[in-house]
C-alpha cells in the first residue's frame, strides 16, 4: 500500500507498507516532508498504526529529501502511538540534520498527552464554561469602566491633554457621515407610526390626536434610541474593528511599551467625539421623524400648521431634555462597548470580525437595558 502527496516543485511525500503481512511491521517515508506533504499523510500514517497496532514497528526514512518541523511531528506522532498501543519503534536511515531536529522532542513528555474530546462534553461542563466566561467578559467590563472613569476625570482636569484634533476627526467620521442613514430610518419610521396610528384612531374620529402619539414617541424614546441602535451597529463596531486590528498587529503592545496607556490614548478621544456627536444626530432624528409624520396628517387633510400646534401642546422641553439625556449616556455605552472589545481582541484571522459583532450585540443590549432604566426612573420623577 502506497500512500502519497503531490508537490509541484519536489518530490512528493509517499508513506510505503513494505509486507502487510508481515510482523515487525515495516513502512518507508519518502520524498519531501513540509507542510503539504506531511498532511497528506498524517491521517493514513496515524490510522494505519491505529489499525494494525503493532509490537514491532520499523520505518525506514533513507529517502526523506526535506523535513520540517511538521515533518518531524509525524514521526514524532507515529512514534507515539506505537508506543502507546504497547509496540517498539523503530527509526533506519534519518539523515543526521534531520535526526539532531528529531532528538530534540522527548517522547515521554508527549506519551501522556490526553485525547482530544468535544470541548464541551456535557451540559454541566458547558454551563460552568459560559458561567466563567460571563463572569471574566463582567470583571473585564468593571475594570475597563474604574479605568475609562479615571481617564475621563483626568481629560476633565486638563484638556490640554485631549488629542482634540483626533477628537473632531472621529466626530466627523461617527456624526456627519451617519446623517443620511438616520434622516432616512428616522422620517420611515415616524411615517408608519402613523400610519399604523391612523387606522384605530379614524374610527373614534380622533386623527389628530395622531400628532400627540407622535411627538411623545419620537421626543422620549424612538428618537435617542433609534440614533443609538444606527451609531451601536456602525460606529461601535468600527471603534472594535479599530482598536482590534491594532491589537492584532501589536500597535497597542508598541504604545504601552513607549509609555503611552491605551485607554487615555485610545478611548477617551472617541468617548468625547460620541459623546458630541450622539445628541446632535438624536435632535436631528427627532425633527426628521416629527415630519414623517406630519406627511400622514397632510394626507388626511388636516394643515401642517395644525400638526405643529398639536405636537406643541402635546410635548413639552422636558420631554425633549429627557431624550437628549439618555442619548449622553447612549453614546458613551456606544464607545466604551466597541473600545473595550476592541482591546480584547483576541489572534488570528477571524478575530477582528468576532470583535466587531460582540461590539454591536453587546452594545444594543446595553442600550435596551439602558433604556428601560430611564423609563423607570422618569417615570418615578414624573417627567
Amino acid at each position: 500500500m502506497t500512500c502519497s502527496a503531490n508537490h509541484a516543485t519536489a518530490t512528493p511525500a509517499t508513506l510505503t507498507v513494505d509486507d502487510s503481512r508481515a510482523e515487525p511491521l515495516s513502512l518507508t517515508i519518502s520524498g519531501r516532508l513540509d507542510l503539504v506533504g506531511t498532511t497528506e499523510l498524517w491521517q493514513t500514517a496515524c490510522e494505519l498504526i491505529e489499525h494494525r497496532r503493532p509490537r514491532q514497528l520499523r520505518l525506514r526514512a533513507a529517502n526523506i529529501d526535506y523535513c520540517d518541523g511538521t515533518g518531524i511531528g509525524l514521526l514524532v506522532e507515529m512514534e507515539r502511538l506505537t508506543v502507546r498501543y504497547g509496540g517498539s519503534f523503530e527509526l533506519e536511515g534519518l539523515r543526521d540534520e534531520f535526526a539532531k531536529l528529531r532528538e530534540q522532542f522527548v517522547l515521554s513528555d508527549l506519551a501522556e498527552l490526553p485525547s482530544s474530546r468535544p470541548r464541551p462534553c456535557c451540559l454541566p461542563e458547558a454551563t460552568g464554561m459560559a458561567v466563567v466566561k460571563t463572569w471574566q467578559a463582567l470583571r473585564a467590563l468593571i475594570a475597563f469602566t474604574g479605568e475609562l472613569s479615571i481617564a475621563l476625570l483626568a481629560a476633565l482636569r486638563c484638556p490640554r491633554s485631549v488629542r482634540w484634533r483626533d477628537v473632531w476627526l472621529i466626530a466627523e467620521k461617527a456624526g456627519a457621515d451617519a446623517l443620511p442613514i438616520v434622516a432616512l430610518l428616522s422620517f420611515l419610521v415616524g411615517l408608519i407610526m402613523a400610519f399604523q396610528a391612523a387606522i384605530p384612531m379614524r374610527q373614534f374620529g380622533t386623527e389628530i390626536y395622531v400628532a400627540n402619539l407622535i411627538g411623545l414617541a419620537t421626543l422620549r424614546e424612538l428618537g435617542p434610541l433609534m440614533t443609538a441602535i444606527i451609531l451601536a451597529g456602525r460606529s461601535a463596531s468600527a471603534f472594535a474593528a479599530e482598536i482590534g486590528t491594532m491589537k492584532v498587529n501589536e500597535e497597542i503592545d508598541a504604545l504601552t511599551t513607549m509609555g503611552l496607556a491605551p485607554v487615555p490614548f485610545l478611548v477617551v478621544t472617541r468617548v468625547l467625539a460620541a459623546l458630541f456627536v450622539t445628541p446632535l444626530l438624536t435632535l436631528f432624528a427627532d425633527l426628521l421623524g416629527l415630519a414623517g409624520g406630519s406627511v400622514v396628517l397632510l394626507s388626511l387633510n388636516y394643515p401642517l400648521v395644525t400638526y405643529i400646534h398639536q405636537v406643541q401642546s402635546a410635548v413639552g422641553m422636558g420631554d425633549c431634555l429627557g431624550g437628549l439625556a439618555k442619548s449622553l449616556v447612549f453614546g458613551i455605552i456606544i464607545a466604551a462597548i466597541g473600545c473595550l472589545h476592541g482591546l480584547r481582541t483576541g489572534r488570528g484571522a477571524s478575530a477582528v470580525g468576532d470583535a466587531a459583532t460582540r461590539a454591536v450585540v453587546s452594545g444594543i443590549v446595553l442600550i435596551v437595558i439602558g433604556d428601560g432604566i430611564f423609563s423607570v426612573l422618569y417615570y418615578y420623577l414624573g417627567i
